[in-house]
């Protein structure tokens, strides 16, 4: 059996709606942003307080690594995916669609990869503080409130025409991918 990206589940449904695309638990999914705010805010306050970039460094590597396994076989194989399924999985599984956390994964491994190259190339100070606040920002917001950034820039770009929706899919939290029925009279 090959790796598929995200879980086929059949007989899923949300709200009413028979999932035929495939899914991740939201709840991992958040429990693996919390994990890795956890290690995110170790890593900034070493660099930001210490002015220690050793962390941050290791962090920003560990980061790659895992967002790249994610973006390609999914968060079941990832680490901190693994520790995500551990913590969660006496809880009911609340499924969203794969393909816009699979963007907003992508977006997390080109930060990653930035601050992977930043830091290990020795540059030190505002760039990476920052690049690292925001990252830390996005983590919070997915693991505390369950927003997903990147799920809602997916959800714009099909709006607005740029990407291409699938019908089968476009479960996310909150109903963030919702896209609203076109009005006769705007076609």
């Amino acid at each position: 059996m090959g790796l598929t990206f995200g879980q086929q589940i059949d007989g899923a449904s949300s709200n009413g709606v028979e999932l035929r695309a495939a899914v991740f638990n939201e709840n991992e999914v958040r429990a693996a942003a919390g994990l890795t705010l956890v290690i995110g805010a170790v890593a900034f306050s070493s660099a930001y307080f210490a002015e220690d970039y050793l962390l941050l460094q290791i962090a920003s590597t560990l980061f790659f690594v895992e967002f790249l396994i994610r973006v390609t076989s999914g968060i079941r194989y990832s680490p901190m995916g693994v520790l995500a399924h551990a913590m969660t999985r006496s809880q009911p599984p609340e499924w969203v669609s794969a393909k816009p956390k699979r963007f907003a994964w992508m977006l997390g491994l080109g930060l990653a990869g930035s601050m992977m190259i930043i830091t290990n190339s020795g540059i030190r100070g505002t760039l990476p503080r920052t690049i690292c606040a925001i990252c830390l920002t996005l983590m919070w917001m997915e693991s505390v409130l369950g927003l997903c950034v990147g799920c809602k820039l997916h959800a714009l770009l099909v709006r607005r025409g740029w990407t291409t929706k699938d019908p089968d899919y476009e479960v996310c939290a909150h109903g963030v991918c919702e896209v609203p029925a076109r009005s006769p009279a705007a076609s």
